[in-house]
């Protein structure tokens, strides 16, 4: 239980010194928009790595050299816990903004890091609004201001284990077949044991994370690409099963 507690306090400690930290991010962005998400980002992941440090988590990172340096890209993530984006945002090489569930924008100082890091606040029910957030996440990528992270099971898988996923919504990949950025499978082993797996306590645990091969969407057949998210989920689902802890 101290190591719940002791996260609970660095997060809070941190979310204070967001507060002014911002107003300077803001100065620093009217000169220079480009310095300023190098900035957060080095800070983000910082926090991020620090966090896991603190819970005890031990991430093995593999495959991550195949994501492309010279271009965005779409990163595609199964999501069982909490923490799987702490685990992607300290490792991520570039700016990259999530599509988020609307729930995390009542959370003071969270909205506001996640909408300085590009991110959205996805409501699931209103699909217009779902659409105006799809074009933003495009024009992100054609713009080359940020990729884009996408967890297209659309919430939090609450299965016992890391498999079965749930299914993968098509139109989460519109962004990639809009845009033509490669597509980036990530696959997530083990996260759930952090905290969700016992709840309310955070406990040492050993996660997985592994980044498959790019997929070019320009290079696929009109089928293929009416069924991307069928193709990206097998792939996600043979590497969990691949990567299985315990």
């Amino acid at each position: 239980m101290i190591r719940t507690v002791i996260v609970v306090i660095f997060i809070v400690i941190f979310f204070i010194f967001s507060l002014p930290l911002f107003l300077v991010e803001w100065v620093v962005g009217k000169i220079n928009p480009k310095a300023r998400d190098r900035s957060l980002l080095a800070i983000v992941r910082f926090y991020c790595r620090f966090l896991l440090f603190l819970s005890g988590t031990k991430v093995t990172r593999i495959g991550q050299e195949k994501v492309p340096s010279d271009t965005c890209v779409l990163y595609v993530l199964n999501h069982r816990s909490y923490f799987d984006i702490l685990l992607t945002l300290s490792a991520f090489p570039s700016p990259t903004g999530f599509i988020a569930k609307k729930e995390l924008k009542k959370i003071p100082v969270l909205d506001l890091w996640i909408t300085n890091l590009h991110g959205f606040f996805l409501d699931r029910e209103d699909i217009r609004q779902g659409l105006k957030i799809i074009l933003a996440a495009i024009d992100l990528i054609k713009t080359g201001t940020a990729s884009v992270a996408i967890f297209p099971e659309g919430t939090r898988n609450k299965n016992p284990g890391d498999l079965p996923l749930l299914p993968f919504h098509e139109g989460s990949f519109k962004v990639a077949l809009k845009t033509g950025c490669p597509i980036i499978p990530v696959s997530i082993s083990g996260s759930a044991d952090i905290f969700e797996n016992h709840m309310p306590k955070i406990k040492k645990a050993e996660v997985i994370v592994e980044y498959g091969d790019p997929i070019f969407v320009d290079r696929l057949d009109r089928e293929e690409k009416k069924h991307i998210g069928e193709k990206v989920q097998k792939i996600i689902e043979e590497t969990l099963r691949k990567n299985m802890i315990g």
